[in-house]
């Protein structure tokens, strides 16, 4: 398989599973596309053309040749300058690594990852939030990552891979969109009546029972095991976490409990004040669930070997 033609897959595995639905995903990239046209001189020049073809701006090529062809990736949750030299000694040692990737954004995808946020307004709207609401409560969050983001040495990892002439691929919200979907149909079918039924139903998951075995645990950080779920919200997408302010405008929307990867303090102390219960998954199991899921559709059209590290551990769904 080509890097360019993995790279296609990838985009469009993440498209087929946004939870906003295909239909808003393509008209959010007609709405870039007509954008660009309209734009001229530095405007047009400065344009991430990736925008054009992909709608996740923390997913991208960081390093190597499109024809590449790729038979054997190195996978990690994160890979920074240490994991690429372990790829480059691997390859000293007689193993093929066509490929390393990463799954938390690197290089011009983590400075750009911001931008997926937006999706997050959708998604509020799609559990009842007024999309009006759910736009004004995300902007001041969206400015501040955008901000944290900024003094970040993005290019650190990415330099490493060129000069080790490694190349390196990093795939965030694509995966994220299919653990948040492949959990939300999860919880659904099971209709958890408390919080702990919900953990339980978490703890069967293998990815989640590989970090239990670490002593990382699926925990309840709002609310009791006997309280009642009520509208289950799994929040595992959009880039990172949105505006606390969400907590309100979910708990009017009818939402009583949101299972996420991680949740800020602030956000915490919101759901205590709304009564929105908040049961933490796990980010690395979470994480590794996402590649995991993306992985088996993959090796059900190709023949790829996986290498493991950083975090991740493969477990298969299907063949492959």
């Amino acid at each position: 398989m080509k890097l360019k033609d993995l790279y296609k897959f990838i985009i469009e595995y993440g498209r087929r599973q946004d939870p906003r639905g295909v239909k808003i995903v393509d008209r959010d990239m007609a709405r870039i596309k007509k954008q660009y046209q309209h734009l001229s001189g530095r405007g047009k020049k400065e344009f991430d053309l990736e925008r054009l073809v992909n709608p996740y701006a923390d997913t991208r090529i960081l390093n190597g040749g499109l024809e590449t062809k790729v038979k054997t990736i190195l996978v990690g949750i994160d890979i920074e300058t240490g994991e690429l030299v372990l790829a480059d000694r691997l390859r000293e040692k007689g193993g093929r690594i066509d490929l390393v990737m990463s799954h938390h954004p690197e290089g011009k995808a983590h400075a750009g990852f911001f931008k997926v946020m937006y999706m997050q307004a959708d998604i509020l709207h799609k559990y009842g939030v007024p999309i009006n609401v759910a736009e004004g409560i995300l902007q001041q969050r969206i400015t501040e990552v955008a901000r944290k983001v900024m003094p970040a040495n993005h290019n650190r990892s990415v330099d490493a891979a060129r000069l080790l002439g490694i190349p390196f691929l990093c795939v965030h919200t694509p995966a994220d969109n299919g653990v948040a979907v492949y959990l939300q149909k999860v919880l659904d079918g099971k209709t958890p009546e408390t919080l702990a039924d919900i953990v339980s139903i978490i703890e069967e998951i293998p990815e989640y029972q590989y970090e239990m075995d670490h002593n990382i645990v699926p925990a309840i950080v709002v609310g009791k095991e006997s309280s009642r779920a009520g509208k289950i919200f799994v929040d595992m997408t959009g880039g990172t976490e949105g505006s606390e302010k969400m907590l309100e405008a979910l708990a009017r929307a009818g939402v009583g409990t949101i299972v996420g990867m991680h949740l800020g303090e602030k956000h915490i102390k919101e759901a205590e004040k709304n009564n929105v219960n908040i049961v933490i998954a796990g980010h690395m199991a979470s994480d590794t669930l996402g590649i995991n899921l993306l992985l088996d559709a993959l090796l059900k059209k190709e023949t790829i070997k996986i290498i493991c590290c950083s975090g991740f551990n493969r477990v298969a769904r299907a063949a492959g």
